[in-house]
């Protein structure tokens, strides 16, 4: 039922190499859509699309998730490779520092909003501008429990993420109704980037989880799919929290 759900559709999905934003981008091509992915790395992108196997359905774009210029470029060559831009995933994101905020560096938390908040907003901005103003589409953030949640030595990366959840029900709100923004909240993910968190004790890592493990790239895109496809029409503005029944248990 759902493998044609993205049939005709195009989509952009940024920090797309690895972890849960390729996993994103693997399920939008088996559904039926074609995709751009971005990342920093070429090397990266290059092993990323021959994974991918999608042939003309998959393109890659390198630069930064903040640079404005790689923004530009990357969505002009969706349009000009696919002719449309249906589908926005925000999904790059940096955690470069950790500790108390009393004692973060100003210079690397403006960099982490940078990334992890206000590119989220020029992609929009772009996307919206280039093709879903007049024709419609959804957008996806990828936030964080920790947006929800706080925890120790995460601050800078908590606090983009919860800006995040609100500037996904802010768009909602402003976009409406040509265009849905959802966004979904993960606990801890087993990808590299989350490997400081599990590596060498994912037993005691996953033994707070009710579901008794933590998750896997499929369970975040399997609901992003879900988010902006056609079944979750009536939806936006909601942010889904992804994390094995952790949230259920109190702090």
């Amino acid at each position: 039922m759902t493998q044609g759900w993205f049939e005709g559709k195009a989509a952009l999905v940024t920090g797309a190499t690895r972890g849960i934003g390729f996993e994103i981008a693997a399920e939008l091509l088996r559904r039926g859509a074609k995709v751009c992915i971005t990342a920093r790395k070429p090397h990266e992108l290059e092993a990323a699309l021959d994974k991918l196997d999608a042939g003309d359905r998959a393109i890659a774009m390198r630069g930064g998730a903040d640079d404005a210029e790689h923004q530009a470029e990357a969505v002009a060559a969706v349009m000009d490779t696919f002719g449309s831009l249906d589908l926005l995933v925000n999904n790059a994101g940096i955690n470069p520092v950790m500790g108390p905020m009393v004692g973060l560096e100003l210079r690397a938390f403006r960099k982490v909003l940078e990334v992890n908040l206000v590119a989220p907003l020029a992609w929009t901005q772009l996307a919206w501008n280039a093709w879903m103003a007049g024709h419609g589409g959804a957008i996806l953030n990828v936030s964080s429990i920790g947006g929800i949640i706080p925890g120790p030595g995460l601050g800078a990366y908590n606090a983009s993420k919860a800006a995040l959840i609100h500037l996904t029900r802010q768009l909602a709100q402003e976009l409406g109704p040509g265009v849905r923004v959802n966004g979904v909240a993960p606990a801890v993910v087993k990808t590299d980037f989350a490997r400081p968190l599990y590596e060498g004790y994912e037993a005691d890592a996953a033994a707070p989880y009710p579901l008794g493990r933590l998750g896997v790239p499929a369970d975040v895109a399997s609901a992003a799919a879900f988010l902006l496809g056609p079944e979750a029409a009536w939806i936006t503005g909601q942010v889904l929290v992804l994390d094995g029944g952790l949230s259920i248990r109190g702090f």
